[in-house]
């Protein structure tokens, strides 16, 4: 959920360096032409005590790379595999990105600074290592309403325009290219534990399950059932976070088990949509023809990549107690989801038999109507569900009434007449001020009212 954050001192880590070098490869960054400041997100670095650096710092940080003070003193490519389109890919790694730093924010969690569009690494195969300027773009605007919206989240932490001109076939080109920094709570993925399973590495699987239990989970205790208590973990976090994405109506676009951080936490936004309603097929991948990542198959995908973690940890641990842990994913999303979608409508929750009989009338007659979600949720918050949307919604609006609000709608922005929202158009539109005009108005702007809405949800 946003919140305002306090106040933290910079305490730099190398956590990572405990695993071996045979988990990354240390790399450089791309020597940019141009290094020019885009976007620069305070409010992430004041967590973790960046938020006092000057431009220039910021830039020679995160345009050129100069190792944070403490912090690792070389960026490293992390190495992975991972099922994409649940086609098994070994061949595949940080390609254009690499861990550049770690340290400790305002609650004591490990985070990392990751980038993305930074250059070359062995593991590019034949791509550049480059990210769009219109990439990082859009990743400043889903991390954000993702946010604001209560999704457990990775956060632009800062854009920088590199004066490269790059070549895609997905946008007009040549285009303008850029790096991306995003602070994350940890960078490792499913599809790094699927790598060890691949080469039969027991020491590694025990080595990056520990590192996992204690620096992500706060996991220290002691037996043979690490994997166990891992999957456990991954299960209830990953669980969470599809519950999350359905109250949010986001669709990722590409979830691949190289795109699941066992943390819980979503990153690697690339063709992300907003469902403009509570369509279940609707999809955000143009490449995705069968729809196996729409909206409504979101659960089951993440729970299929959880299944191959499961999968990858037999290497270590016997089957019965895994499989019985990952039985328990539907346990967890529906209670998940049920809250995700109570806390958006801004109603203290009743009891399970209630919540569930609320959920159930409300859900089709989004879909049937084909009401715009965030219209309704906007209006609806707090339990009063006009008479407005039709009598589809009878059974929901009078299940509702009894509900308490968990806040009152006192916020300037429930006065509001249109709801915050980030469709493709709005994006689109954002992104042709800048390509046109260099106009970055429109993304700032957007930026503050996402923040003002954020607000106004935070609990």
């Amino acid at each position: 959920m946003t919140a305002n954050p306090q106040p933290a001192a910079f305490r730099p880590a190398t956590a990572i360096l405990s695993l071996g070098d045979s988990f990354y490869d240390s790399v450089t960054a791309a020597p940019f032409p141009q290094t020019i400041l885009r976007f620069r997100n305070d409010r992430a670095a004041a967590t973790v005590g960046l938020d006092s650096l000057s431009d220039a710092a910021w830039v020679a940080h995160f345009g050129r790379f100069a190792p944070l003070p403490g912090s690792l003193t070389t960026p490293l490519a992390l190495r992975y595999h991972g099922h994409q389109f649940r086609n098994y890919n070994p061949e595949i790694g940080d390609g254009r990105g690499f861990l550049f730093a770690q340290m400790r924010d305002d609650q004591g969690r490990l985070m990392d600074l990751g980038t993305k569009g930074s250059g070359q690494t062995p593991w590019s195969r034949f791509g550049d290592g480059r990210l769009t300027l219109k990439g990082g773009v859009r990743e400043i605007l889903a991390t954000e309403m993702l946010e604001a919206l209560g999704v457990s989240t990775s956060r632009s932490f800062s854009l920088i325009e590199t004066g490269e001109a790059l070549e895609r076939n997905d946008e007009p080109s040549p285009t303008r290219g850029a790096v991306l920094v995003r602070l994350n709570h940890g960078h490792i993925r499913i599809g790094t534990f699927q790598r060890l399973a691949y080469m039969r590495d027991e020491d590694g699987m025990r080595r990056l399950t520990d590192y996992v239990l204690g620096h992500y989970f706060g996991d220290f205790s002691e037996g043979d059932d690490g994997p166990v208590r891992l999957l456990d973990h991954v299960v209830r976090r990953t669980a969470r976070l599809a519950g999350q994405f359905m109250a949010a109506g986001f669709v990722h676009g590409v979830l691949n088990s190289d795109n699941i951080n066992v943390t819980g936490e979503s990153f690697d936004y690339g063709p992300w949509r907003f469902n403009p309603s509570w369509d279940p097929d609707f999809t955000a991948a143009y490449f995705d023809h069968a729809g196996l990542y729409a909206f409504g198959r979101q659960p089951e995908a993440i729970y299929w990549d959880v299944m191959q973690l499961a999968v990858s940890l037999r290497l270590i641990s016997p089957a019965e107690p895994l499989i019985a842990v990952l039985d328990s994913f539907g346990d967890h999303y529906q209670p998940a989801v049920t809250g995700a979608i109570l806390w958006r409508l801004g109603v203290v929750p009743r009891s399970s038999a209630d919540d569930r009989a609320l959920i159930q009338a409300m859900e089709p007659a989004l879909r049937a109507a084909e009401t715009p979600l965030d219209r309704f949720f906007q209006a609806s918050f707090g339990g009063q569900i006009p008479d407005s949307f039709g009598p589809g919604f009878t059974e929901a609006r009078a299940i509702a009434a009894h509900y308490t609000p968990r806040k009152p709608r006192d916020h300037g922005y429930w006065q509001e007449q249109a709801p915050c929202s980030m469709l493709i158009d709005e994006v689109e539109s954002i992104w042709s001020d800048i390509a046109e005009r260099d106009d970055w108005a429109a993304l700032h702007a957007k930026v503050v009212k996402i923040r003002e809405f954020g607000a106004a949800l935070a609990d």
